[in-house]
């Protein structure tokens, strides 16, 4: 192919394309269903299990959006597995967290990442009671926008967490589907 005819191409695409137009302003309300992996130290393989979750954006500007999470993940369905000691092990792990997203506005398909902070709750299994754990979370992910008001997207969100010698990775993973408005 020429180069004249791609950049033909190039520039048609480019004119003809429709701008997911996200704006200051906008804000997204959404659910997350999916998985996550916790590892714990001392024990040979990660507990796999399922995820829940809402998260809410509010565009402050077209690039960045302040972002809100809460997930609740199960992560042993086994409440008897051992950890690296007595009260190491959760059967289930719940997290809230909010911070800023950098989002690339491309055609349809918008990527996003960003950087989170929140408070984790582990309960259940080998733990008595519950453990209250600070943490941050890098946030990557991809929204594909139907029209303004409908998206679906994917989401990864690695956690580390305050006791890394003990919880030294926490992944999800999910599905999303939100509801936009306010532009």
């Amino acid at each position: 192919m020429s180069r004249g005819v791609a950049a033909a191409l190039f520039v048609a695409s480019a004119a003809l394309a429709r701008p997911a137009l996200a704006v200051e302003r906008e804000q997204q309300l959404g659910a997350d269903l999916g998985g996550n992996m916790l590892i714990v130290s001392g024990k040979g393989a990660p507990d796999v299990g399922g995820t829940a979750g809402v998260h809410w954006t509010y565009g402050l500007s077209d690039a960045l959006n302040l972002m809100a999470e809460a997930e609740w993940s199960l992560v042993a369905l086994d409440e008897k597995q051992g950890g690296s000691g007595p009260g190491t092990h959760p059967s289930w792990a719940a997290n809230a967290d909010v911070g800023v997203g950098y989002v690339f506005d491309v055609l349809r398909w918008v990527p996003y990442g960003g950087v989170l902070v929140g408070g984790y709750d582990l309960s259940g299994g080998t733990i008595p009671g519950t453990r209250i754990l600070l943490g941050a979370a890098i946030a990557v992910g991809c929204d594909y926008r139907f029209d303004r008001t409908l998206a679906v997207g994917i989401a990864l969100r690695q956690h580390m967490l305050t006791d890394p010698s003990t919880y030294p990775s926490f992944t999800q993973a999910f599905a999303r589907l939100e509801y936009t408005w306010g532009w």
